[in-house]
């Protein structure tokens, strides 16, 4: 669904309460997101009790999905805040992250190795974004390989999904051959007799458990065994 379409004088204005429920979030979390963010009731008035507008709520919800796939608060707040901003009337649209054709990811100052995985995913070439990253893990390690060039691409796609309502395909991808690789990392390990392995689970309501193999690979480097619930 494109958020953008939303129109708050037609949607319902909800409760702190029913956003958290909606979101699988504690309502301090959204308060915290207010405060830290910006990102709470854009019509709110002082003195009057809060409640989020469709629009609102899909900020929210970008924010959501963007820090359960491991993007920092900080940087899933700019991409929320980004989504809904809308021309001034009679303005060109702004140009979407990617740019003309819409098939390149925006990644300014990125390195060659991000902009070689940015374009495979582009690409739907499920064989040379996995060759990507088992070179990116064998050469430099799991965490590199999350910080600096797997977690970079996860969030340009989101920005352009963000503005363009496209390439939820290639995020799912992307995803997919990323928890594959990092799955083979984690099963590397056996673990040593009489050593139980550490046990990762998401927690309720988690819907990405890509940083849980992330972690999961993370420990193998370190010749600890792990068992994932995802």
């Amino acid at each position: 669904m494109d958020d953008q379409r939303f129109d708050d004088a037609e949607g319902p204005r909800l409760t702190v309460a029913a956003v958290a429920h909606r979101l699988g979030v504690a309502p301090a979390t959204l308060r915290t997101w207010d405060r830290r963010y910006g990102l709470g009731p854009q019509a709110h008035t002082t003195g009057a009790h809060r409640r989020y507008a469709p629009s609102d709520v899909a900020r929210l919800q970008t924010m959501r999905r963007l820090t359960l796939e491991g993007v920092p608060p900080g940087d899933a707040a700019r991409v929320a805040l980004g989504r809904l901003l809308q021309p001034p009337a009679g303005a060109a649209s702004p140009t979407p992250p990617g740019g003309p054709g819409g098939r390149v990811l925006a990644l300014p100052g990125a390195s060659d190795a991000v902009r070689g995985l940015g374009r495979a995913a582009m690409a739907l070439d499920t064989a040379e974004v996995t060759r990507l990253l088992r070179e990116q893990v064998e050469a430099h390690g799991v965490l590199h390989t999350w910080d600096h060039v797997l977690r970079p691409v996860l969030v340009a796609i989101g920005a352009r999904w963000a503005v363009t309502g496209e390439g939820i395909e290639v995020e799912h991808l992307l995803s997919d051959c990323a928890a594959a690789v990092l799955r083979r990392q984690s099963e590397s390990v056996v673990p040593e007799p009489g050593r139980r392995p550490v046990l990762l689970a998401c927690a309720p309501d988690e819907q990405h458990a890509l940083p849980l193999h992330a972690l999961g690979a993370g420990l193998a480097e370190r010749g600890i065994a792990t068992r994932t619930l995802g």
